[in-house]
């Protein structure tokens, strides 16, 4: 009995160590996000093509088919890769632009969309993510190899199996073709697995004194005019916080609202410094005398903050309540703003989101394209 117990109180300070470890250690990722039109939209800072790194949710490096060059958006990639690194990431690039340039054609002709007046949008995202080992190594987790066709997911690559899925029939012929390719599916499994998790590992190290830093979140709170007299948006607004990952509740006599409530969410937008934002809202009736608060979470910088929107917010109109606070470090908050001044990248991954054109991908080198076949 004594041996039984004194096992059981072992396992049971086993598991307690390992929870603790899991729940310590450390992750990061590496993601690419190629995104190209059909058709020019006219709007500012968004291309026909574009590609973009992300570490750890940090742009890393940039290209667009106006300017035609792969750049550095971080200091210390410019400082520790050398110059024919750029150029040949340029050259990559180039190479892909024509790539979806000639596979968004086939696709439109596939699905009969010859004559469409609107875009039509082609998007690949690829990468991995790792966590660090005890001695200081990063160690794969899982990959991403996936294709989405205007807001849909159109193929995907299963790297347990090493096949593709295709979870329309449009994509199906492509699965087909690419499956018939063993040397493509050894080699996407390969880099996932490989050559994406040390390029993280190099990535890591270079920036591991950017990547540390920490922003907390600046919360505001305040109203919106509604189109009904009677109505009005309560706005809560949190800014300038990374990592990206952040609870925010709006709550009605400390209940917390949902979106049956008619609770909605901007979700997580970037801003132009490398940090985050996210803007919940809810209509009621000027006349509502409840107690309405926002909390918001943000565990990475051990934030837990709450704000009270006072009654007399709800008889202001818009001129005297600001649409978007201004944050330290001149931090863009107003959603249009957003669109027109945030660098590339970023405002394609906002007018993307706008118009439902990231699919269910939430929110990912030297992985040339040339291994793909058309689609």
């Amino acid at each position: 009995m004594y041996h039984i117990t004194t096992r059981s109180h072992c396992e049971s300070i086993f598991f307690l160590f390992c929870v603790m470890c899991l729940d310590t250690m450390e992750s990061h990722s590496l993601h690419y996000i190629y995104t190209a039109l059909s058709k020019p939209v006219g709007l500012p800072g968004i291309h026909e093509f574009t590609a973009m790194g992300m570490l750890d949710n940090r742009m890393i490096d940039y290209f667009d088919s106006e300017h035609q060059i792969k750049v550095p958006k971080q200091d210390w990639m410019k400082e520790r890769l050398p110059g024919d690194y750029w150029e040949k990431g340029t050259q990559s690039r180039k190479s892909k632009q024509q790539w979806f340039k000639v596979n968004i054609g086939i696709l439109m002709e596939r699905m009969r969309q010859g004559n469409a007046t609107s875009p039509h949008v082609l998007q690949w995202r690829h990468g991995c993510e790792a966590e660090t080992q005890p001695d200081g190594t990063l160690k794969f987790v899982r990959g991403m190899d996936m294709y989405n066709y205007d807001g849909d997911d159109f193929l995907s690559f299963d790297d347990k199996n090493g096949v593709w899925v295709a979870p329309t029939k449009e994509a199906e012929a492509t699965k087909r073709k690419w499956d018939g390719v063993q040397v493509l599916k050894e080699y996407t499994k390969g880099y996932l697995e490989n050559e994406c998790v040390d390029w993280l590992s190099k990535f890591v190290n270079y920036g591991e004194k950017e990547l540390q830093k920490k922003s907390p979140p600046e919360v505001f709170v305040f109203t919106k005019s509604s189109k009904v007299e009677a109505n009005v948006f309560l706005v809560c607004l949190a800014t300038g916080f990374y990592p990206k990952d952040i609870i925010l509740r709006v709550k009605r006599n400390e209940r917390v609202l949902t979106k049956e409530d008619g609770l909605m969410s901007t979700d997580i937008l970037p801003n132009d410094d490398d940090t985050f934002q996210r803007r919940d809202f809810v209509e009621i009736l000027r006349s509502d005398v409840s107690k309405f608060s926002c909390e918001v979470i943000h565990k990475g910088t051990n934030v837990d903050i709450t704000k009270m929107w006072g009654k007399k917010l709800f008889l202001l109109s818009d001129p005297i309540v600001p649409d978007a606070p201004a944050g330290n470090g001149g931090v863009i908050v107003a959603v249009v703003v957003v669109l027109l001044v945030v660098i590339g990248g970023a405002a394609v991954l906002w007018f993307l989101r706008r118009k439902r054109l990231l699919g269910r991908c939430n929110v990912q080198f030297n992985h040339t394209h040339s291994s793909h076949s058309q689609i």
